[in-house]
């Protein structure tokens, strides 16, 4: 057996503090375009929107309109930190005491499936879920890298080449599908810690990299001066521009620009970025259903956008919160700290999956939750488990998938697959699979080489159907 410690003692606890004092929300000011400048609207244009130019984005369009086969979506759930599988989807009752969760288990609506005491909302649709308890994450480490990506190729290296530039499942899915609406982006990240909890297009360029949600909302507003009558009609629209532009140092003027550049006006126009974002509109009983929470809130955000037309949605509720080692560090141990996430995620999953069925979109959207890795069979002196990479537990729902099973198992310690093994590049090629992504596709690295979406012979994962 194999474990990972990764980075230890005050500078590891330093890292997740500074992690998540910040509000998913309430981006920090350096990072925010002031909505009603005039240098506004230009810049959201020409300049780019979080390293993913807004013509760019645009450029998707064209693959959306092809796609004759739904408004096919996912949505996954990044519980950053490393969730434990044998306090959550993987309980071993009957383990040693230093070894089995202190909490109880619970039976679930499929006969002989249990889950953590903590999952009642879980084990309630447990028929729409499948628990993948033979997560193979050996090529994984402290970060979203490897499963995210969903490539055993792409790891974190801490030599400034981390993933050796192969791209995430997104941006994948932002490359050769795009946004099932043109007047959305395909791939969008809601996330604390940009850095630490959302893997990117690594060398297939800046073109397929994720939104930043938090910064979605107000660039997509009209900003002051410029009013929606008054931009109707087109050539309105070139003169209010004309004016705007010489408060702007451009390298290039309008009459330059392809017409990549005018749908990106027309994304603006159409309100629907903005009415994507107005979750306050959503009905109080529905936020009750979802939660307040980080990871709540944004799991309907995620839905209103899937609603809209995004292709992909990652969503993690704070970098690392899920990495219990124990009550001497930063998220504490089992019970003091894991204890209080699980009714927050249960509810969240439940929520979510239980909107999609009544609204007609969960055979359309594909729901992932998982980490990086699972933790150490054996709880430590500190009343938590270290990081382990042997195996994990990952829930999947939707897609038109079969569920209401587990697939996969450990031995009796949690700690080893059993049987079954689930690799990294076995889910990205059920996501590829559900988003009508031919398997076989390559995209062109920069050094003109064709590279395959799918490495080391991935293969969709059979029990999912």
């Amino acid at each position: 057996m194999t474990t990972f410690d990764g980075q230890q003692g005050s500078e590891h606890q330093q890292a997740h503090v500074e992690g998540t004092a910040q509000s998913p929300f309430q981006p920090a000011a350096k990072d925010l375009i002031r909505v009603g400048s005039r240098r506004w609207f230009l810049q959201t244009g020409m300049a780019g929107l979080g390293g993913l130019t807004l013509p760019g984005l645009l450029q998707q369009r064209a693959v959306a309109e092809a796609k004759a086969a739904g408004k096919k979506s996912v949505i996954l759930f990044w519980l950053s930190g490393g969730p434990s599988q044998l306090d959550m989807w993987d309980p071993k009752p009957y383990a040693p005491q230093e070894i089995r969760s202190p909490f109880g288990t619970i039976d679930t609506k499929v006969p002989g499936v249990q889950l953590t005491e903590h999952f009642p909302l879980q084990a309630s649709i447990a028929d729409k879920l499948s628990f993948i308890r033979s997560v193979d994450c050996r090529s994984s480490n402290h970060t979203p890298i490897t499963l995210q990506a969903g490539n055993p190729l792409a790891r974190r290296t801490n030599d400034g080449k981390d993933g050796a530039g192969y791209p995430s499942m997104g941006s994948i899915a932002a490359k050769f599908r795009g946004p099932n609406d043109p007047d959305m982006p395909a791939f969008v990240g809601l996330a604390n810690s940009w850095a630490a909890d959302v893997w990117g297009a690594g060398h297939m360029g800046p073109d397929f990299e994720p939104v930043k949600g938090h910064e979605l909302a107000g660039k997509f507003s009209m900003p002051d001066g410029v009013k929606v009558d008054r931009l109707a009609d087109r050539n309105k629209l070139r003169n209010e521009f004309d004016r705007l532009r010489r408060d702007i140092d451009l390298q290039q003027t309008l009459q330059r620009q392809d017409g990549y550049t005018q749908q990106a006006y027309d994304m603006v126009l159409s309100g629907k970025v903005q009415q994507a974002f107005a979750v306050d509109q959503e009905k109080t009983e529905t936020r009750q259903m979802y939660g307040r929470e980080s990871i709540g809130e944004k799991a309907l955000l995620a839905r209103r956008l899937v609603e809209s037309g995004v292709t992909f949605v990652l969503v993690s509720g704070a970098w690392g919160y899920f990495d219990h080692h124990g009550d001497s560090v930063r998220w504490k141990g089992i019970e003091k700290g894991l204890k209080p996430l699980l009714p927050r995620v249960d509810r969240a999953l439940y929520a979510l999956v239980t909107d999609l069925e009544q609204r007609g979109l969960l055979d359309e959207t594909l729901v992932l939750m998982l980490g990086e890795f699972g933790r150490s069979p054996r709880i430590n002196a500190d009343l938590g488990r270290d990081h382990w990479t042997p195996t994990m537990s990952m829930v999947a729902a939707g897609g038109g998938l079969r569920h209401g099973q587990t697939i996969g198992s450990t031995d009796s310690t949690g700690g080893e697959i059993k049987s079954a093994p689930v690799r990294p590049q076995d889910l990205a090629a059920s996501v590829f699979k559900h988003l009508d992504i031919d398997p076989r596709t390559h995209w062109t690295s920069p050094q003109g080489r064709p590279t395959p979406i799918l490495t080391e012979g991935g293969r969709a994962i059979p029990e999912l159907g």
